[in-house]
């Protein structure tokens, strides 16, 4: 818990925890976390995600806002839809991105070839994505971008980097199979959460460290490949 007050809490997730209940993960959730450490949650989507108002998928870590009231949650919710919330990751990109930054604006749904995976869509089908990316650190074949979520698709950051045709590394759902670094899960972290508080109207900002095995990888990158 990174921070903590009547209305809301800002939690740091960790890779390979699941954020509520679903098909095959019902024990060592994050709501089973903060059922345990919260004296409260919202109600409003009821009792599988209590306070819950966005996610990360199981492999991603970093930030997520928890509503400790249902007030609280609808503010917060109306602030991603309104894209007043900024969620900010950072992601290891295999391949070196020529550009700075960029925007991407699709249409994202599930994939027909697999209902496991999301997919960017034809126009008229599937929902409106759009992500800002930002090159930080290039490397001869990776690159460090940060991306700004404007909105929050499932799976959007790792669909639109397979989009860039630079897929997240660690990522075999939308990667490659053959990985070298022999991660657990992607490399991909909600390193920054800007908020206004539902109740003081202050603006707030909220910043979690890269974990170790991140930071790893990029230390050996560094030595090896920066340019």
């Amino acid at each position: 818990i990174v921070y903590e007050d009547g209305d809301f809490a800002i939690v740091d997730k960790a890779q390979g925890m699941t954020v509520h209940a679903g098909a095959g993960n019902t024990r060592g959730t994050l709501v089973n976390a903060l059922l345990y450490n919260l004296e409260s949650l919202s109600s409003i989507n009821g009792k599988i995600r209590p306070g819950i108002v966005h996610r990360l998928d199981k492999d991603t870590s970093g930030l997520l806002v928890v509503a400790k009231n249902d007030a609280a949650h609808l503010s917060l919710s109306k602030q991603i839809a309104e894209k007043s919330c900024k969620r900010e990751y950072l992601a290891l990109l295999e391949g070196v991105l020529k550009e700075d930054e960029g925007r991407i604006v699709t249409q994202i749904g599930r994939d027909t070839k697999d209902r496991l995976k999301m997919a960017v869509l034809p126009a008229g089908k599937g929902r409106c994505a759009e992500t800002e990316w930002f090159a930080e650190e290039r490397f001869k074949n990776h690159t460090l971008v940060r991306f700004n979520l404007k909105t929050g698709r499932t799976h959007q950051i790792r669909v639109h980097a397979k989009y860039l045709l630079h897929p997240v590394v660690g990522d075999k759902l939308y990667g490659y199979q053959k990985q070298r670094f022999h991660l657990e899960g992607q490399l991909l972290h909600a390193f920054r959460l800007t908020l206004v508080h539902p109740t003081t109207g202050e603006v707030m900002s909220f910043s979690s460290p890269l974990p170790d095995y991140f930071e790893r990888v990029l230390d050996l990158l560094r030595k090896e490949e920066r340019i």
